[in-house]
Order: structure tokens, then sequence, then C-alpha cells
């Protein structure tokens, strides 16, 4: 399987020679376009800075490109929106990712220019740390880099070869830019992963490319097979896997720093493919279904950056892998599985298939002595129909909890609300057939539901469930530091999370 490698990133106080392209932004003022961030003592007699007047709310729209022409030296200029009003640093991040992205449609595969951005801290006024500008402009250059691979072949040779960020005080700020870049890696590894089809990337397969992943870095890695699940009493995940002829894998990953002083745990579900088992999915469903293992991409790429940035929290990883068929050995509606803790569930939908997995996770790092659980998944329709495609839907086991996670989403950039879990959602998964449904049937509650179903198993800890099956899979264009197909939704969420807990 082929993986992206993103650009070299550095920082630097000069614009540096050789650098075929600088970004500088523009933002509307007076109903005029105002460039901001050109480099001090450079010569600009041969820009058309007139052309930002042009239409000029609609070149100063975030993430709008203007070629204003080439310097004395041969840098082309390209001004990127930057909206009205003092930027944030997500806005940074988009329009730094659309400048990206537009100068690598220009370029050929292979021909590797190099991109000096200006955005930050000398460019405009901001409401934010020059940290954290630095952060939100690299992170979002690296990430507009990237575009899905050929998941076999001969890759395309790179476009972008080195992005250079201006920054008036780069010893300063080398901390920001080694985030930006761990960060950065890890989103698009979770991307990758997320785009790989399943006749290529199965619980067999990924549990060996996440092993793969974490070699040279200080974290152990465990992975559970097909014996080993049935011997420790894995009802959950044997019954989901059972319709495949891939059979099921649970990945433990643990990062372990001496100093740590507090211990995160993440579960993330890892369906490689999910045609809903017994209870099929419409044809029309299906072709994106092999994102459906975005929770585990997220736990796991997270996880590495964690540890490549040292970070003094230890973390333990779980991804429980499965593949959801429908064949003769499949689980059947009505079924009554015995899951790791002992609970008994009757299967009431073999389509609410993922928080079988993440239940049998959730009840396997109970060992784990954790300050907080964290459990991530691209989980139910419903959500996605009640905070649409781009919001994380949130539900915690305490409003603290939830701030936590909902400070950690602001600070990366991911947008992310709550919803309440009530008894109403509770009382949904009643059964006179065994402890407890796997759903509700009346179609009403369902991302809630679901949570309350995980809430058993995640037991009195200090809990969060994360669902992303809207922000996991980006249909349509890229637009940003956003591609087409895996966002790596949560990654940055959950490394965020890390830093507040050192």
């Amino acid at each position: 399987m082929n993986i992206t490698t993103l650009p070299g990133l550095r920082l630097a106080e000069e614009l540096p020679d050789g650098i075929d392209y600088l970004v500088v932004g523009t933002r509307l003022s007076s109903d005029q376009g105002t460039v901001y961030g050109l480099p001090d003592g450079i010569d600009t007699s041969a820009l058309d800075l007139d052309l930002l007047a042009v239409g000029a709310e609609k070149r100063t729209t975030v993430g709008s490109i203007t070629a204003l022409g080439r310097l004395a030296g041969g840098s082309r200029v390209i001004a990127v929106g930057l909206g009205t009003g003092a930027p944030t640093p997500e806005l940074l991040r988009r329009a730094a990712g659309s400048a990206l992205r537009g100068i690598a449609a220009g370029v050929g595969a292979g021909d590797a220019v190099r991109v000096a951005v200006s955005l930050h801290e000398d460019a405009v006024i901001m409401p934010m740390s020059v940290f954290d500008s630095v952060r939100a402009v690299a992170e979002g250059a690296l990430l507009g880099t990237y575009e899905p691979i050929h998941p076999v072949g001969e890759p395309a040779g790179a476009r972008i070869a080195e992005i250079v960020v201006l920054d008036a005080y780069a010893e300063d700020h080398a901390a920001a830019t080694r985030l930006a870049v761990a960060v950065s890696t890890a989103v698009a590894r979770a991307r990758d992963w997320v785009n790989t089809p399943a006749n290529l990337l199965y619980p067999e397969t990924f549990a060996a490319a996440v092993t793969e992943w974490f070699d040279g870095a200080p974290v152990a890695v465990g992975v559970r097979d097909e014996q080993q699940l049935a011997a420790e009493g894995f009802g959950g995940i044997l019954a989901v896997g059972s319709g495949s002829a891939h059979a099921p894998r649970v990945v433990r990953a643990a990062y372990s720093p001496a100093n740590a002083t507090q211990k995160l745990v993440l579960v993330g579900k890892g369906m490689t493919f999910d045609a809903g088992g017994i209870d099929i999915k419409p044809a029309g469903h299906m072709m994106t279904m092999k994102c459906d293992m975005g929770g585990a991409a997220a736990v796991m790429a997270a996880t590495r950056a964690i540890a490549d940035l040292g970070l003094r929290v230890e973390v333990v990883a779980y991804a429980g892998m499965a593949e959801n068929m429908p064949s003769g050995t499949a689980y059947r509606p009505s079924d009554v599985l015995t899951m790791h803790d002992g609970t008994t569930v009757e299967v009431t939908n073999t389509d609410a298939e993922g928080r079988l997995v993440l239940a049998d996770c959730l009840s396997a790092s109970t060992d784990d002595d954790a300050d907080l659980v964290v459990d991530i998944a691209t989980l139910t329709g419903a959500c996605m129909r009640a905070l649409g495609l781009n919001t994380i839907g949130l539900v915690a086991s305490s409003d603290v909890v939830a701030g936590r996670l909902l400070h950690a989403a602001e600070a990366s950039g991911e947008t992310m609300w709550q919803l309440p879990l009530t008894d109403e959602a509770r009382d949904k998964l009643h059964t006179p057939y065994a402890d407890m449904a796997s759903s509700g049937t009346d179609g009403y509650l369902g991302m809630q539901v679901a949570a309350a179903f995980l809430e058993h198993f995640a037991g009195e800890r200090n809990w969060a469930h994360l669902d992303v099956a809207g922000p996991a899979w980006r249909e349509g264009g890229a637009e940003g530091y956003l591609s087409v197909g895996g966002t790596g939704a949560g990654v940055r969420t959950l490394v965020e999370l890390a830093l507040t807990m050192e």
C-alpha cells in the first residue's frame, strides 16, 4: 500500500533564495483588497497590486487565490483571501491550505517546487499567540498539499518539495513547526488508511500497517488474533466479523513515558468494510464504507504523533478491526451475544455493529487505570442527520469531560457539538431476552442510543464518545486543507487533548 510523504517544512526570518512561490494574504478594507505579509525590503514594482481592487470582495474571500506576478528574483506571488476581520487559527489554516492546494494544482507531478508562506504575526494583527498562528499556517500548508494517492502502482512524484513559513522570530517557534509536522503527518496517515480499499486494507493487513506505523517510536504494540479474542471472550467483535473471510483483530498500542502524570485511553472503531451484515445496506450507501475504520485510524495516528512529540501523558490506544459481511456464517438479528465483560446483548440490527466492536474494546481497557477514556467512531447516520457532515458529535459522562473535549476541538480547528445522554435513550435498550439490546428499534435518538450502549461498557470512568460519521469522509471537491475522501477527522482533537493533559 502506498503512503503519503508530506513536503519538508521549516521556518525562516527572511525570504530564502530559490523560492518558486510566495504566498501572502489579502483582506477587505474600505472596499479594497489590502496585501499583508510582503517581506520587508523586497522590490514589488513588478507586482500587479492594483488587481486586488478589481472585484475586491471576491478576491478577499477566505481561500480565494489571486496571482500578482513575479518578484525581481523570479518568485511568483500569490495572494490568498483572509476575509474581513482579524483571522483565527482555523481561518489561517484554511487559507494556507487553499493556497498550497492551488499552487500544487498548477504544478506538474515530479516538478517539486518550493513555497514560502507569510500569513501570520507580521502580516496581520491577530487575537492569538504567534505560536498558534505559526502552527496554524504550517498545518494548513502541509495538509493543503495532501491528495489521495493510488494505493498500488508507482506513486506520482511530489509537486511541492518544501514549505518555508516566514517568521520574524523563527528561533523562538521551532516547537510550533515540530507540533505542526507531527500532527499533519498523523492526519495524512489516517487519510491514507481511510482511502485504502477494503481488498487491500482488511483486519490482518490493517493491524500489520499499524504495527509498522509505530516502528521506531517508543510505543509497545500488541495484536490479538481471532484465537486470542475467542479465548478472552470478545463476543461482540467476533460476532461482527463472523460473516467475513477476514478474521477480526484488536490492536493495543501503549505509549508510557516515565514522567507521565495522567493516563488517556483511546478506543477506535475499525470496520475495514461495512456491508451491514444480514441487515445489508442499500447499494448506493456502500461505496464509502471503506471509511468505517476512521475511528481506529484516528486513535492510532494520534498516538504516534503524541509519542513523536514526547508528551508527558500516558496513552493506550485500542483499535477493534473487523469486516461486517453477509454470509452463511454471519451473525443475525435476534442473536444473543456474550460480550467481553459478560454482558449479554440481543442483536436488533446487524448494521449497528460498530458499537459491539467498541464495547469489547472499552471493556478490555478497564485494565488500564485511565484518567480519561475517549472512544471515536464513524458510528451513526443519526449524528449526520442531526449535525451535518462537518461536525463531530459528542456525548460525555459529565459536562466537565465534555468541556475538555470541546476545548481541544476548538483549539485544533475541528467543529464539535455536545448532545445529551438521557434516560429516554437508555430506556430504548431494554429487552426481555438479554441484559440489553444493541440498538433501539423506533428510529429516534439514534446517536444517543448508541452512546447509551457504550456508556454501559465505559463504566464509572470519565468517558467521552465522539461520532465522526459525517466529518470522516468528504464528498465533492477539496476545500482549504481538506481533501476529498478521508479527512483524518479527530486526530487533531485527540493530540490537542493529550497536550492539555501534560
